[in-house]
C-alpha cells in the first residue's frame, strides 16, 4: 500500500481506479479518462495533486542559496507572489528535479517539487544548504488541488476565502497570493488557465466536495498526462532525469546564463555542452500513419535509429497520436517511429500541440 492524500476516501467514494504513482495511491480516472481530458479543455476539472510536496525556505541566506541551487535565477522574482519554473541540477548538469518556486517576500520562498523525488530533493537541498543561513521546511500538513480549464477560475471564485478571493481573481499568470493558511497560484500543468490551491489538509475534502457540487469534474492522473503532453510539458523521469540536461530536454529557456558571474550547480557542465554540435534535442512528433506512439519507441530517419520517444500517446483533442522525442541534431521535417517492428511515418513539429484550447500545429502539414 502506498501513501495516501487527505482526499483518498473521496476518490474511493467516486469509484476511481486507484494506481501506484511516485509512492502514492492515486486516482487514474473516475470512469472515462477522455471525458475528463475534454472537461478540462472545454470547461473545468479538478485534480488532487496533494502528492506534490511544498517546501518553504526562509532565512537571510535563502536567496543566495537558491541562486546557487537552481539553474534559473530567483533574482528575477522581483514581485511578491511571482513564480518561476526551474530545474535543480547535479554537478554533471543532469536534472535532479524540475520545480516551481514562489517568492513570498524578502528571503522567503515556497518550492513545489515532484512526488516521486520529494525525499531526494529535500535531502539534496539540506546537503547543499549547510553553508547558508536558510531553514528548509517541508509542508507535509498541506494538501494541493489543481482546478484547471477555461471556466476554472470563475467556478472556484466563490469558494475561495474572503481574505484571498479578490486578489486571486486579479492574479496574472504565474503569480500567487496567500491568506488564511491558503496559497492560491495561477499556475498549472494542463496548458489551460486555472488555480493550484495549497491549503491545510483537513480543509481539502470540503473544498473538493464544493467544487464538485459547483459542476467541476473530478480528473485523474490519466487526463493530467494527456493534457500536459498536448501542452508540451515535460514529465520528470521520462523527458528528463539525473542523466539528462535541460539542454537536451527542451528546457534551455529555463537556464539563466546571465549574470555570467552566478555559478550555480551544474553550470560548468552545461557550458561545455551548450554549443556542442552533437547535442540532442527534444522535438514533437505527430504520427501520420496508423498506430499509437508509446514511450521508448525508436525514432528512425531513413531506417536508421536517431532517437527515442520520451513521452507518447493518443491526443484526445487532436484525435491523433503525438509524442515528445529526444533525437540527434539535424532531423528534418519527417521521420518514422518503430511501432511493433514497423516504421510508421510521422512529422516533426514544435511543441506545444495544444494550449488554452487552441490547436497550435498544422494537422494537415
Amino acid at each position: 500500500m502506498g501513501l495516501r492524500t487527505p482526499l483518498f476516501s473521496e476518490h474511493e467514494r467516486l469509484g476511481a481506479r486507484i494506481v501506484p504513482f511516485g509512492g502514492w495511491d492515486m486516482p487514474l480516472h473516475y470512469g472515462s479518462q477522455i471525458e475528463e481530458h475534454h472537461a478540462v479543455r472545454r470547461a473545468a476539472g479538478i485534480f488532487d495533486v496533494s502528492h506534490m510536496r511544498p517546501v518553504d525556505l526562509e532565512g537571510s541566506g535563502a536567496t543566495v542559496f537558491l541562486r546557487d541551487l537552481l539553474a534559473n535565477d530567483v533574482a528575477r522574482l522581483c514581485s511578491h507572489g511571482k513564480a518561476l519554473y526551474s530545474c535543480m541540477l547535479n554537478e554533471q548538469g543532469g536534472v535532479v528535479d524540475d520545480l516551481i518556486v514562489y517568492s513570498r517576500g524578502l528571503n522567503r520562498y515556497r518550492l513545489v517539487v515532484n512526488a516521486g523525488t520529494a525525499d531526494k530533493d529535500i535531502a539534496w537541498m539540506r546537503c547543499h544548504g549547510t553553508d547558508f543561513e536558510v531553514v528548509i521546511a517541508p509542508r507535509d500538513d498541506l494538501a494541493m488541488l489543481a482546478v484547471q480549464g477555461p471556466d476554472a477560475r470563475t467556478m472556484a471564485e466563490r469558494l475561495l476565502p474572503a481574505a484571498v478571493r479578490e486578489a486571486a481573481m486579479s492574479l496574472q499568470p504565474f503569480f500567487a497570493v496567500e491568506g488564511d493558511d491558503w496559497f492560491v497560484a495561477r499556475t498549472g500543468y494542463t496548458g489551460e488557465d486555472g488555480f493550484e490551491i495549497m491549503l491545510p489538509g483537513d480543509h481539502a475534502a470540503r473544498l473538493w466536495q464544493a467544487l464538485l457540487a459547483a459542476g467541476v469534474k473530478p480528473c485523474g492522473l490519466g487526463a493530467r498526462d494527456t493534457l500536459r503532453l498536448e501542452a508540451g510539458m515535460n514529465l520528470y523521469g521520462q523527458d528528463m532525469d539525473e542523466t539528462i540536461s535541460p539542454l537536451e530536454s527542451g528546457l534551455g529557456w529555463t537556464i539563466a546564463w546571465e549574470p555570467a558571474e552566478r555559478d550555480f550547480i551544474g553550470r560548468e557542465a552545461l557550458t561545455q555542452r551548450r554549443d556542442a554540435p552533437d547535442r540532442r534535442e527534444l522535438v514533437g512528433l505527430l504520427l501520420t500513419g496508423s498506430g499509437i506512439i508509446r514511450n521508448h519507441q525508436s525514432v528512425l530517419n531513413d531506417g536508421v535509429v536517431v532517437g527515442e520517444v520520451t513521452s507518447g500517446g493518443f491526443s484526445p483533442t487532436l484525435e491523433r497520436s503525438i509524442a515528445l522525442a529526444r533525437v540527434a541534431p539535424g532531423l528534418g521535417d519527417t521521420c518514422a517511429v518503430e511501432i511493433r517492428g514497423k516504421p510508421i511515418p510521422a512529422r516533426v513539429v514544435k511543441p506545444p500541440f495544444v494550449r488554452h484550447g487552441r490547436i497550435c500545429i498544422d494537422l494537415k502539414g
